[in-house]
């Protein structure tokens, strides 16, 4: 019976275009190409905003210093049992030393960082107000919870404000979540607004996943909270080292005091093994030098207000102020003969459909690194305009 359910559910979805498959990744170059079933193309999709993960100098730096009897490559057991290797303490060390908070707390990515630290703080007396465009990891976490959750519009501050006015006062605290860039508008949360509600909502409890900031936000890459200088002023600060800094893994900043609560009321990190000691002492040699890549920042921060601008030109709608610039095309049929046209013209950015963006904002989403050739990019928008 359950062959016929699960036949009949992906029929339906492939009558929907969006029905999802595995491609097969042979290769990456520097941030620049990919080869995608034996197709060598330009790559416009990936999440290494800053090209180290295919950076061979860095790697060989990092080879060059590895310790095999220290950093083993599997933690074999949960970080409360054996798996709390050195090298894990002393990421959490580097992480709070750099953000100036009193602690960090490492996941093994940034979905178990969501849902294990939302499903654990929340309770019944707990408030949980959510932008209607977080990711998915942050609603799952929420439902995990079972506490009382409300939706606001995306980036509508006014809309927020009107659900604290309604029942902040019945709740003890109310935590609100949201991204600092998001992943498929690639606009950006109003901080500055968000942390100014602090101060009128006393149980207000801030919740910033900067995914798709760390890295590439900044001076020293710790994001738009360090870009506005509110580091101080959120209180639950996240990020991940599966983007920008080419590793794995998800990560809050905190007081002491959540930390030990995590440690002993978060599902995801008590019931998971740990990130592989290697996986650690890679994350550690990236975030420890991420002041090192400024220049890589600024590059890609030109590159992609010259992409912005032009696509602007050309009267396309554009809510991104970031690297993540989406190409919104409404149908999935559109998106999908979009992206195939793309791959003929030798580049890739595959369709995005729902249930990832809502119903009628099938897209194109644009990820540009900071190795993205000009070249690339010039004749990537007559492509586009051609494709679209």
């Amino acid at each position: 019976m359950i062959e016929e359910r699960l036949s009949a559910e992906l029929e339906a979805l492939s009558l929907q275009g969006q029905k999802r498959e595995l491609r097969s990744i042979q290769k990456q170059y520097c941030g620049q190409s990919i080869v995608v079933d034996s197709h060598k193309l330009i790559n416009l999709a990936s999440n290494d905003y800053l090209g180290l993960g295919s950076n061979k100098e860095l790697r060989t730096q990092f080879l060059k210093m590895v310790s095999y009897e220290d950093w083993a490559l599997g933690s074999t057991s949960s970080r409360l049992l054996t798996g709390n290797y050195p090298i894990l303490e002393e990421l959490e060390h580097s992480l709070a030393n750099r953000y100036d908070r009193e602690s960090a707390l490492v996941f093994n990515s940034g979905y178990h960082m969501n849902v294990g630290i939302i499903s654990a703080l929340a309770s019944h007396r707990t408030l949980v107000i959510a932008d209607k465009l977080v990711h998915a990891s942050m609603i799952d976490g929420l439902r995990l919870s079972g506490c009382s959750f409300e939706r606001f519009r995306h980036n509508d501050i006014t809309a927020l404000e009107r659900i604290l006015q309604r029942k902040a006062d019945k709740y003890d605290e109310v935590l609100v979540l949201t991204e600092s860039i998001y992943s498929m508008d690639g606009d950006e949360a109003d901080l500055r607004s968000l942390v100014a509600l602090k101060k009128i909502y006393p149980q207000l409890i801030l919740y910033v996943d900067e995914a798709h900031a760390v890295g590439v936000r900044g001076n020293q890459g710790l994001g738009l909270a360090e870009e506005y200088g509110l580091i101080q002023d959120i209180d639950l600060l996240c990020g991940t080292f599966g983007k920008a800094l080419a590793g794995m893994g998800g990560y809050v900043v905190c007081s002491s005091n959540v930390r030990s609560y995590l440690i002993n009321h978060s599902r995801p990190l008590i019931f998971s093994t740990a990130l592989p000691p290697i996986v650690s002492a890679w994350n550690k040699f990236i975030f420890d030098r991420l002041s090192d890549f400024y220049s890589h920042r600024s590059i890609l921060r030109e590159k992609s207000e010259k992409i912005r601008n032009t696509l602007k030109e050309l009267g396309y709608t554009m809510p991104s102020t970031s690297h993540i610039i989406p190409i919104i095309l409404g149908s999935n049929s559109h998106a999908l003969s979009a992206a195939s046209r793309l791959i003929e013209a030798g580049y890739y950015s595959p369709a995005v459909r729902p249930p990832t963006v809502p119903q009628g904002s099938a897209r194109l989403r644009i990820s540009l690194t900071a190795q993205t050739e000009i070249e690339g990019l010039l004749h990537l928008l007559p492509t586009l305009n051609i494709a679209i």
